[in-house]
C-alpha cells in the first residue's frame, strides 16, 4: 500500500510518501515561507527523486485540522485536486492525532499543544497501546488552563509537543503537578510522515472518504467571523457601528 501525505496545517510544511510500513520520503520546511509557495514543489522534487507514478497511489492522506486556517485550505485543496484528477480516495487525518503519533510507542500520555492565539490550544490528549493510538481526550480548542487541568486529573506523566510549547512553556511550569517533557526537536512539529503511517492504520480500518466529501475540521470560525458576530452582538439595536455604511445615521437614513 502506498499513500502520499501532505500536512500544511501549522508553521511547517510536509510531505511524505510510505509504502508498506517504509517511509521512502519525507520533505519537511519550517522557515520564512507561505505553504502555497513551498507545497507543490516539495510534492514534485519528492516524486522526481523517488520515481513516484501517482497513478501507482493507493491514497492521499491530509491533515485536516484543526490549525491555520489559510494552511488547511491550502492542503485540503491540493489534497482534493490530486484525489479528483487521480481518482484515489482520501485519508482525513486530525492534525492533532498526526501530531501525537510523532511519538508513537512512547509509554506516558502525549499532549499535542498547538497555538489558537487568544490564550488558547489546539489540543488533545492521548497514549500508546503499541501502534495504537488510543483517544482520552479529542482533538479541541480551549484555555491552556484547562488543560493542565485534566492532565493533573489523570495522574500520569506527559509529554508535550507542537509550536504551542514554546509559547506556553512557562505556564505549563506554573500549573503542571504531574512529571512532563517536551519533546527534542526532531519530533515536536508536524511531520507528514506521522500522517502517512496513521493513515495506513486508518485505510486498513476503512476510514477513508472521496475528494469530493472531504471538509477541513476548523473547531472555531475564522477570525474575521468571530469578530463580524461580535460586532454585531455589541451595536444589535443600535446605529453607531462604525463599519456600517450607514454610521451614525438613525433609522430612516437621516441626522
Amino acid at each position: 500500500m502506498k499513500i502520499l501525505a501532505l500536512d500544511t496545517s501549522g508553521l511547517v510544511a510536509s510531505v511524505a510518501v510510505v509504502e508498506d510500513d517504509n517511509l521512502l520520503a519525507e520533505y519537511t520546511v519550517n522557515y520564512k515561507k507561505t505553504h502555497s509557495q513551498t507545497l507543490l514543489p516539495m510534492l514534485d522534487e519528492i516524486a522526481g527523486m523517488t520515481e513516484l507514478d501517482l497513478l501507482s497511489l493507493d491514497a492521499i492522506a491530509v491533515a485536516g485540522g484543526p490549525g491555520s486556517f489559510t494552511g488547511l485550505r491550502i492542503g485540503s485543496a491540493t489534497a482534493k485536486g490530486l484525489g479528483l484528477a487521480l481518482k484515489k480516495p482520501l485519508v482525513h487525518i486530525p492534525t492533532v492525532e498526526g501530531l501525537a503519533y510523532n511519538l508513537c510507542g512512547v509509554d506516558k500520555l502525549v499532549c499535542p499543544l498547538m497555538d489558537a492565539r487568544r490564550n488558547q490550544v489546539y489540543t488533545g490528549i492521548y497514549a500508546f497501546e503499541g501502534e495504537n493510538l488510543k483517544v482520552l481526550k479529542d482533538q479541541m480548542a480551549v484555555d491552556i488552563s484547562q488543560v493542565a487541568e485534566e492532565l493533573n486529573t489523570l495522574g500520569k506523566a506527559v509529554i508535550f509537543l507542537g509550536d504551542g510549547v514554546p509559547v506556553f512553556r512557562e505556564r505549563l511550569k506554573e500549573l503542571m503537578k504531574v512529571p512532563f517533557t517536551f519533546a527534542p526537536a526532531h519530533l515536536n512539529k508536524q511531520r507528514a510522515g506521522a500522517v502517512a503511517a496513521l493513515a495506513l492504520q486508518y485505510v486498513r480500518q476503512g476510514r477513508t472518504e472521496t475528494a469530493e466529501e472531504h471538509r477541513p475540521d476548523y473547531l472555531r470560525m475564522p477570525q474575521a467571523e468571530r469578530e463580524r458576530m461580535e460586532r454585531e452582538e455589541k451595536y444589535a439595536g443600535r446605529t453607531d457601528d462604525p463599519l456600517d455604511g450607514g454610521a451614525g445615521l438613525r433609522p430612516g437614513g437621516t441626522n
